[in-house]
Formats: C-alpha cells, structure tokens, sequence
C-alpha cells in the first residue's frame, strides 16, 4: 500500500487541477490551440503524478476532488465543442410538437421559421445544418426537458445538460469502484477514469453523451453480474433495461453484445436480447414516423461515407485510394471498414469457449472498441473515453496514454483555413501503437511464466 500523501504534494496537484479546469471551461475556444495544449498538459502531468501515487488511505480525498472538478464545469458554456446549438434545436423542436427527424434544419428556415426559438441565429450556430440529426431517444429526451426548463436560454439548457452528465458520471465512477471490488482488482485504479482531464472536460464541460452511455454499459453489466451470482431473473431484465438505454444513448455498446451470447447461454440469451429489444422498441417509439427510418439511416449512412476526422487505417486507405483514382474514395473504404469491423468482432467472440470468465468480458470489449476505433473514419477526442474505462479491468494503460495524446488533435481548429494536421495524427497513433505492441508483448510474457 502506497502510503499516504502530504498535504503539501495534495494542495499543489489540486490547484494545478482547477486552475486547468478553469481555463479550459472558461477561458478558451476551439481556435487557442496554444492555451488548450498548455491547459491539458499541465493538468494531464498532475493526473499522472497523482494517479501513480495515491494509495486506498486518499482515495476518498480524491474521489471527491473528481466530483468538485466536474461541478466546476457545470454553468461553463460549452467552447470546445458546438454540438450544444444542435441539442437546443432539437428540443424546441419536441417542444413544438415536431419530431427533430422528419425534416433538415434548413426547411424551417423556408418555411419562415414559423417555430417558436428557431431563430436564424440558432440555425447560423449549428454544425450540420444540411444532415438529419443522429442522436439517440436518451439525449433528444434530455434535450426535450432542457427547452422545456429553458425555452428561450441556450445557457439555460446546458446547465441541464451538464447536470444530467454531472450525476452520471458520479454514478460510474460508484460503478466502477464496485466493480473493481468485485473482480478483486485494486481501488485506486477508478483513478484513472476519475480525474482524467480529458473525461471531466469533455463529459460535463462539453456535453457529450459518452458518459450517459458508460454509466448505463457498467450498470448493466452490473446487474447482469448480480443475476449470474444469484440466478434471480429481476437481474437480469434490470439489466437488460440497462443495456437498452446504453444503447439509446450512443449506439456503441451493440459491438459489445456478441461477446454475452456464450456466457448467458442461448436460452437466457433469447430472453435477456428479446426483452432488451422489447424496451428499445417502446424507447424508440416517440420518435418513429413516416422519415424517420429513411432519415435516420441517411444520417448513420453519411457517417461512415463522408464524415472524417483524426482516422488512422482509413487515412492510409485514402492515400492508396488517392494514387489510383486521383479523389477521396471514403464513399467506399468507410462502408468497408465497417464491415470489416463487424466480420472481426463477429470472428472473435465467435473463438472464445463456452466456459467463459466473466473478468475477461472488459478485456474482450475493450478489443472490440479499439477494432472499431482503429478502423473508424472519424475518431474525437471524447471516443476514447470508452476504452479508457474499460482497461481500468484488465492490464493494459495505452487508452490512458490516448487521451493525453488525442487532445493535439485541437491544433485543426486554429488554423484560418481548417485542416487536419497528418504530422499531429501520425504521432498520436504510432506511439499509441507502439504501446499496444509493448504492453500486448509484456502480457504475453507474463501469462507464459
């Protein structure tokens, strides 16, 4: 055991951490790359100085420190990211009795914006104007509640929103302590997911919906682990309604599910997927309508065929792509890719034995993220938090290492003329590369002792 810090070292690395929080909830935009990098690299070096050396007698200490540092956020308008003008549109939409996917944002511009806070200037603020939205029953529910609470006040509905994100990411990090507990695996390690810069202001600072999505993944995983140890089928319908609103948060965790079908068996299998399927119907219903299966998929569909942003096999797909044809071909690499996502995760949970470990489903998952991640044609700073919080169960770090490295990828927007920077993404993934290969070889070498 670590033994326990001074106050001292304590005061120094909490000060570094709030002043960081202020400057990146606060002080900046998109376009100050410079204070960004300085801001992430001051607090990443006190994350990192903390986290290697906290031990179980200042855990409390610090836990609530992740709290405080996540409630700071919550007032701080979102400025690394402008999906919030997106989430407000939508809910003044359900608030009009519209459904946000039947029509795009322009064609209520054309109808005279007959649409009570449907402004020009809201229209002017958001990000895709010309795409169907995308975003799931949980987050257009939340944004319902958020232009209902604040018609008029674009302020006003973040703050909701941060609260809603605030509350559950103090819910995952119980999770992921309990969980930790469970698989005997060391406390402190909830660390790592807690006081990660990069989790704390991107989750509640900038609202994205990765952390709702992870509080119901660990909660249903939770009680599906609680019906294993006690066969009581309360569990495991409690836990497929968990999985269901994982789902309707971010569509992620449906890579995750081919990796349940040998652990529960193909019985429980039927009931625990039927009734999961059974509560995302009745979820998704509200926003069903004559477009929105066209409209919806048109939106999923542009993601993987025109979508790019930090890609790493995709970009090297696209440079081949370029010498022999002499364009972009991402309308046919990004389908591909996905397809060769499904076919390996399909293939891997396919290999594993029927007399599966329950410990090992994180580091299953966790391969699974990466594979998707790995060959994704865009890649935010914020879809690294998934991987991050599964490695807390298994003894791989490189997502930890991501995180810190995937914030330079914020040098795009400070240039006049936006442009991805290849230089920036090439280092990020070949040192997250080589530590894969690194930790995989040590791994290996520690399982054949």
């Amino acid at each position: 055991m670590k033994d326990k810090q001074s106050w001292g070292a304590r005061l120094l690395a909490v000060m570094i951490m709030f002043l960081a929080v202020g400057a990146l909830g606060y002080g900046v935009d998109q376009s100050a790359f410079g204070r960004i990098i300085i801001a992430y690299g001051l607090f990443f070096w006190a994350y990192g100085w903390q986290v290697t050396t906290v031990g179980r007698a200042d855990l409390r200490f610090w836990l609530a420190i992740a709290v405080l540092l996540r409630l700071a956020l919550v007032g701080a308008f979102p400025s690394l990211s402008d999906d919030i003008y997106r989430f407000v549109w939508d809910g003044r939409l359900w608030l009009a009795g519209l459904n946000p996917f039947d029509e795009l944002p322009r064609a209520y511009l054309a109808e005279g914006l007959q649409v009570p806070g449907l402004t020009l200037g809201l229209f002017e603020q958001l990000n895709s104007p010309d795409y169907y939205t995308i975003y799931p029953p949980v987050a257009q529910a939340l944004f319902w509640l958020s232009a209902g609470l604040f018609p008029q006040s674009v302020e006003g509905a973040s703050v909701v929103m941060q609260v809603f994100l605030l509350l559950v990411e103090v819910g995952t990090i119980f999770l992921l302590r309990d969980l930790l507990r469970y698989w005997s695996l060391p406390e402190e390690r909830v660390l790592w997911y807690a006081l990660n810069p990069l989790i704390i202001v991107e989750v509640v600072g900038n609202l994205h919906f990765e952390g709702a999505m992870i509080f119901f993944l660990l909660l249903g995983l939770r009680l599906l682990l609680r019906w294993k140890d006690e066969a009581h089928l309360f569990w495991l319908f409690a836990s497929a309604l968990a999985m269901a609103l994982a789902v309707s948060s971010k569509l992620l965790p449906l890579l995750f599910f081919p990796f349940l079908l040998r652990r529960l068996g193909w019985r429980t299998s039927f009931l625990y997927f039927g009734s999961m399927g059974l509560m995302l119907l009745l979820m998704w219903w509200p926003l069903y309508s004559s477009a929105f299966v066209a409209n919806f998929g048109s939106s999923v569909d542009l993601y993987f065929r025109r979508f790019e942003f930090n890609g790493s096999l995709y970009y090297a797909l696209r440079w081949i792509g370029y010498q022999f044809s002499g364009f972009n071909l991402i309308r046919f690499i990004g389908p591909s890719l996905a397809a060769l996502v499904f076919l390996t995760i399909m293939g891997y949970s396919a290999r594993e034995k029927i007399s599966t470990n329950w410990a090992e489903l994180p580091l299953r998952w966790l391969v699974a993220i990466a594979v998707y991640l790995f060959c994704a044609t865009t890649v935010h700073p914020w879809y690294t938090a998934l991987p991050l919080m599964l490695c807390l169960f298994t003894n791989f770090r490189w997502p930890v290492l991501w995180t810190a490295l995937i914030t330079m990828t914020y040098i795009n927007y400070s240039y006049v003329d936006y442009h991805e920077n290849l230089l920036v993404v090439a280092l990020e993934y070949g040192v997250v590369l080589l530590l894969i290969g690194l930790e995989w070889r040590k791994n290996r070498q520690v399982a054949a002792v």
